[in-house]
């Protein structure tokens, strides 16, 4: 079989030839620019450290590392024309994109919208860039949000990865005929987080509950302003990727976000609207990534069209393998969940990753519906070794 075959046959419940393999293909299965370093030095790689998701730090997967793991899957990336140099939190050298400006303050660093308010901030010994200044936290009416939808419409796709929708067809056929690996085209598109993010977490959470008429307006304004994008990305490259990825974190460790019922009256027929649209315009399966436990909404998340779910936080609440492969594996592919990375992968030994690594197997990959990644990114603690260790315990099996 063919990467692309594998992972066709893996999301058909079809048992492909081997486990197929993810390693940077989503945002959540890839690996800190800290970490990609080290693995590139331990490995004997020389490349650049590009860091396209700032938020996460998180590195473009070169193939000679790809092939080094065994990667099946491959990401089509939206990137910047040109990259500058930068250094990382670790004093370690990478690029990011030439257009964002990143700026010392308050002993960390700012990235600053263009009234020089922060839009995201790294505290001093931090590691990631998180949102601050929620540019809808003032919004009291559908009129208000009207008046800032210029936020809704760029959301998720910050200017400084200033490709175009040509230069991303280009690349999208590229990839398509150049290699054999199962491509993977990221719209991005979150609704609930968004929600989150735009007015921030505490206002959005109470706005569900108790000003539903404003949720209501923002979330379906977000659908339509994503519309355009969607129609134009997937004119783009429909022909040529193999799954599109959407995203909305919608749990926690002990149980999701909200409540199914809340879910289902307040944000789930937005996610319908959305992804069947995506579905219907691309003829493509529909891979959701969303963290937490989310076992009490996976039906409806299968009701509505996604058809495999990454990063399966196999250590949440009602997350083991065992238990959503009963329960599920007939109608869900399992992206992930093959090596835990809060208690395992950074800080256990390497022989526990491997142990780790056949107990998730055993769990999730009889039958085929299981593409192999560990949960969420590999982050900047994970040694080489422990890295290599997770791949080699696979190919053993």
């Amino acid at each position: 079989m063919t990467s692309r075959e594998r992972i066709r046959a893996a999301l058909g419940h079809e048992q492909p030839d081997r486990i197929p393999v993810d390693l940077g293909a989503t945002e959540s299965s890839g690996i800190m620019g800290i970490a990609y370093n080290r693995l590139r030095n331990y490995l004997g790689i020389n490349g650049r450290t590009q860091i396209y998701d700032i938020g996460q730090m998180i590195a473009k997967v070169e193939e000679p590392v790809l092939d080094a793991v065994g990667a099946d899957a491959m990401a089509l990336l939206f990137e910047p024309r040109c990259w500058k140099r930068w250094t990382m939190q670790d004093g370690s050298p990478c690029e990011i994109p030439a257009g964002l400006e990143i700026v010392e303050r308050d002993g960390g660093w700012a990235i600053p919208r263009e009234d020089g308010t922060p839009a995201a901030f790294c505290p001093g010994g931090g590691y990631y860039f998180d949102p601050v200044n929620p540019p809808l936290a003032d919004a009291r009416s559908p009129e208000d949000i009207e008046a800032g939808i210029e936020h809704l419409g760029s959301f998720d796709w910050p200017d400084y990865l200033d490709e175009d929708f040509n230069d991303l067809a280009a690349k999208a056929r590229c990839l398509h005929e150049e290699t054999d690996r199962f491509i993977v085209a990221n719209l991005w598109v979150h609704v609930f987080a968004a929600g989150q993010i735009l007015r921030g977490f505490s206002n959005f959470m109470i706005d569900l509950a108790a000003d539903k008429a404003l949720a209501h307006h923002l979330m379906g304004r977000l659908v339509d302003c994503y519309r355009p994008r969607v129609e134009r990305y997937i004119e783009a490259v429909g022909d040529y990727v193999d799954i599109i990825q959407v995203n909305d974190d919608l749990g926690t460790q002990n149980g999701p976000q909200i409540s199914p019922e809340l879910y289902r009256e307040m944000v789930k027929p937005y996610h319908r609207r959305l992804w069947e649209m995506i579905k219907r315009l691309s003829g493509k399966p529909l891979l959701l990534h969303s963290c937490g436990s989310i076992y009490d909404v996976i039906p409806d998340l299968i009701e509505i069209g996604v058809d495999a779910i990454n990063p399966v936080q196999v250590s949440a609440k009602n997350m083991d393998g065992a238990l959503l492969k009963r329960e599920f594996g007939a109608d869900l592919t399992f992206w992930g969940g093959g090596c835990d990375t809060q208690s395992i992968l950074g800080e256990g030994t390497p022989q526990q990753v491997r142990d780790e690594v056949r107990r998730r197997v055993d769990q999730f990959a009889d039958g085929g519906g299981f593409v192999f990644c560990q949960v969420h990114n590999i982050q900047h603690n994970v040694p080489p070794e422990n890295v290599m260790a997770m791949y080699e315990a696979l190919g053993e099996l």
